[in-house]
């Protein structure tokens, strides 16, 4: 073999290791990408799950406990119009004697980025109070918007929709 050839042969094997490599390294951060996406999708997707269930399951022998989980998981102006609204909604939860047993059936992420998603969820609850003791089944479709805090998806608006 000529030094010519070996030369050509050289460089070939060093340009296909480096294509290699760099291919390698490319489909690893892609990968890496694709892995913190999906894991950041089930967080959106579990912490507005957690946010509608809160917020559809309250019951007045504990609503204070029951409104706090629902505070805990909020943030912003729906964590400070909730939170406005708690002691008128104590006397009015406990002067009706409501409890609501919230389910989430779906959800779904309108869209989503490394700080903010909007969710789309729909829950059944069972309510009873002093007007329906038999309890009555409700249906809830609630958009929530999701906003990351200090490594946590909260909820930053509630609103009803359709």
């Amino acid at each position: 073999m000529t030094g010519a050839r070996r030369r050509l042969l050289s460089v070939g094997l060093v340009t296909a290791t480096a294509l290699t490599t760099v291919l390698s390294v490319w489909l690893g951060l892609r990968l890496a990408d694709e892995r913190e996406a999906e894991q950041r999708r089930q967080d959106v997707l579990a912490a507005a799950r957690q946010s509608a269930l809160n917020f559809t399951s309250l019951d007045y022998r504990h609503y204070d406990r029951d409104s706090g989980n629902v505070l805990k998981g909020a943030t912003g102006d729906f964590k400070k119009q909730f939170a406005a609204q708690t002691s008128q909604l104590t006397k009015l939860v406990a002067q009706n004697r409501s409890v609501s047993q919230g389910q989430v059936l779906d959800a779904g992420i309108v869209r989503s980025d490394e700080r903010s998603a909007r969710v789309l969820v729909v829950a059944d609850s069972e309510v009873t109070n002093t007007a329906a003791p038999e309890g009555q089944a409700r249906t809830y479709r609630l958009q929530l918007d999701l906003v990351r805090v200090d490594g946590r998806w909260l909820t930053s608006d509630v609103t009803f929709v359709g």
